[in-house]
């Protein structure tokens, strides 16, 4: 599919679902044009591949935190198995389908479709391993469902976190999704409250969620609430969670309580039955709210990660970029400087020693050409080697600077001049622009709710 494809796509997409998100796109198209004249940006890829165009919601926790339960619940039907084991290992996204039966289909369906959060995600694994990739098969899947709760939207059913096999390829695709999630539900097992049967999964759930700036999308769900009654420490247990999570670095977050009253616990206290129930109501509605304003918080965050990229593009990258190229125009300036040094003086040696010899003009007309072929090898081979030596810093923490570096010091680009002093002012102009657009964007989705007049017709 190619990137007008795609674009059409979206825009087609967004007409039926916010057509007052209908020109965002084009705003993408000016972001992936100044992300591929920069090479920040591979000329296949786009930012509109960066975020999810679809309410995106993410299931995930342990094996036997009652994730499948939830989701079933959710649904209204029984499509994903659930038990105390590791029944599934792999990601599942969960969409409407037109079908009565519930349909899976492989991975592949997912990274081949853009209009998934997973599009070319063959690609991201692998980078944790080579050739992991053509084996997508393994990590995902779709199911189609024919259930309104799924509507509009796409739920993410995450494989346990429990074992070992597979571990850093699962946590790519859990970092990958979190980010591209709008609502971010971690569930624990209230069975399990001590802080070293947690440790695993406080280190790959909690930590990842915790450093992202919307933090407050992540919902952590302690779940199976119900098997504390007979002690009635339902505070014990919450704060045992809270402190074991402060201990990572979580010192803020919404936590949740609840338990499936289909498979409750028998409980003979009834003002404890009593109280549970009414938590986990509270809990449970705090929660499907949450849901129901995923649409709404979708297309604030299409429009936040227009204006998040602009600046990171601007702030960060651009000036980065820039910098390293001066330092690296500086270095071949001065490295030719020596060659060329070098080649003068050699040639100056030869012009002497063929008036010694009375060696004919067209030998020292030979040694002339020579040594400008030797000049130009020598700049060529000065430019790639200083290219790929700053290149080679960013190849494992910035794979995107790597390829900026090389795609800005090919053999025709300039290394001095006015060009390379006001390299990237037009693109932060060009950002800078943008940035004010998705402003003007938001206040649009906020006339949508209210309007400070007071005037209900504005």
């Amino acid at each position: 599919m190619t990137l007008q494809e795609r674009y059409e796509r979206l825009k087609q997409h967004l007409s039926e679902e916010n057509p007052l998100l209908l020109d965002i796109t084009d705003k993408y198209i000016v972001l992936d044009k100044i992300g591929h004249k920069t090479g920040l940006l591979a000329p296949n890829e786009s930012y509109t591949s960066h975020i999810s165009w679809w309410p995106l919601i993410s299931v995930l926790g342990t094996f036997s935190a009652g994730k499948s339960t939830f989701i079933n619940d959710f649904i209204g039907q029984k499509v994903q198995t659930s038990g105390n084991q590791a029944v599934d290992d792999k990601f599942t996204a969960l969409c409407y389908g037109k079908n009565n039966e519930p349909t899976t289909l492989p991975g592949m369906a997912l990274d081949a479709d853009p209009r998934f959060p997973f599009y070319n995600i063959s690609e991201e694994v692998n980078t944790v391993q080579e050739g992991e990739g053509d084996r997508v098969n393994q990590y995902l899947q779709l199911k189609t469902v024919k259930s309104d709760a799924l509507k509009g939207k796409i739920l993410i059913d995450s494989p346990g976190f429990d074992a070992d096999s597979q571990r850093d390829t699962i946590l790519r695709l859990t970092s990958h999704i979190i980010d591209m999630s709008d609502l971010v539900l971690i569930f624990f097992d209230a069975r399990h409250p001590e802080p070293g049967a947690m440790r695993d999964t406080l280190d790959q759930l909690v930590k990842s969620a915790m450093g992202h700036t919307d933090a407050d999308k992540v919902l952590y769900v302690l779940n199976q609430i119900d098997t504390t009654a007979q002690e009635d420490n339902l505070e014990d247990v919450i704060g045992a969670w809270q402190r074991a999570m402060a201990q990572k670095g979580l010192i803020s977050g919404s936590f949740y309580t609840i338990f499936n009253e289909k498979s409750m616990s028998h409980i003979d206290d009834e003002a404890v039955k009593e109280r549970l129930t009414k938590k986990k109501d509270a809990d449970m509605a705090r929660i499907m709210s949450r849901i129901e304003k995923v649409e709404t918080e979708r297309a604030y965050r299409i429009v936040r990660a227009l204006e998040d990229i602009a600046k990171r593009l601007k702030d960060e990258k651009i000036v980065t970029l820039h910098q390293e190229l001066q330092f690296w125009s500086r270095n071949v300036t001065w490295s030719n400087v020596a060659v060329a040094a070098l080649l003068v003086g050699s040639l100056g040696y030869f012009e002497i020693q063929t008036e010694l010899l009375s060696v004919s003009n067209t030998i020292l007309t030979l040694a002339l050409g020579g040594t400008a072929l030797v000049a130009l090898y020598a700049n060529f081979s000065i430019r790639r080697f200083m290219s790929n030596r700053a290149a080679k810093r960013y190849e494992e923490k910035d794979p995107d600077m790597a390829r900026a570096i090389r795609h800005n010091t090919k053999w025709w680009k300039p290394i001095f001049g006015p060009t390379m002093k006001n390299w990237g002012k037009k693109d932060k102009s060009s950002l800078e622009q943008l940035i004010d657009q998705s402003k003007l964007t938001i206040q649009g989705l906020n006339d949508q709710f209210i309007s400070p007049s007071g005037d209900s017709q504005s």
